[in-house]
């Protein structure tokens, strides 16, 4: 099994979400471009590109490894940065899926072909394919600042990014939370989150 493979088994909410710390949350106006989209879990292939070109992105598709989820920086949101024919051989070359600081557009065909796109909404409007950008440079995507090969995780729930360097740990910890949430009933977790709510009600001066 790959190492980020594994964050496809988790919610990151609410487990590695308490060990991250909001800075690893993008911005909520990245959001999943089709309903029930799947969790998708890669090491980050960087892209920034420039205003009105979607170049670099176009450029990515092809160089980024099978698994990976393509981050990108996009220089406006008046210009769709991939439409459905990227995002078809994308999925093609099995690219986990999109994070887009930015818009797209042929919404209909990416939902009918089920690739996973996270993007601030759609423009019918292609851009243009002159560049200047980059590929994997440190980028700043929905207010967090993402290195290649960080593990991107992305559902409904949000998208957060996990450096590199702490994906182990931040998965071990996320598991075991998860594993003892599994194990109480519903019951246990009214209980000890009733005692919770009071003891912290009592210590902040509440006397209802």
């Amino acid at each position: 099994m790959q190492p980020y493979s594994k964050f496809v088994e988790l919610s990151l909410t609410p487990y590695a979400a308490a060990l991250l710390g909001r800075e690893q949350f993008m911005d909520m106006g990245i959001r999943e471009m089709w309903p029930q989209i799947p969790r998708i879990a890669g090491p980050a292939y960087t892209v920034s590109c420039a205003p009105g070109d979607n170049l670099m992105l176009h450029a990515a598709i092809y160089r980024a490894e099978p698994g990976s989820v393509i981050v990108v920086k996009a220089g406006d949101v008046d210009y769709a940065m991939s439409g459905g024919n990227v995002c078809a051989t994308a999925q093609k070359r099995g690219i986990a899926g999109f994070v887009i600081d930015g818009v797209i557009r042929d919404v209909a065909e990416v939902r009918e072909l089920k690739f996973p796109v996270f993007a601030r909404g759609a423009m019918p409007i292609p851009g243009k394919k002159q560049g200047p950008g980059t590929l994997q440079t440190t980028i700043i995507c929905g207010g967090v600042q993402v290195e290649a090969g960080d593990i991107v995780v992305a559902d409904e729930e949000g998208i957060g990014v996990i450096p590199a360097v702490q994906q182990e740990s931040v998965w071990e910890i996320a598991k075991r939370r998860a594993d003892k949430d599994a194990a109480r009933s519903l019951h246990e977790w009214e209980t000890e989150h009733r005692a919770k709510g009071e003891k912290n009600l009592k210590e902040s001066g509440f006397g209802g």
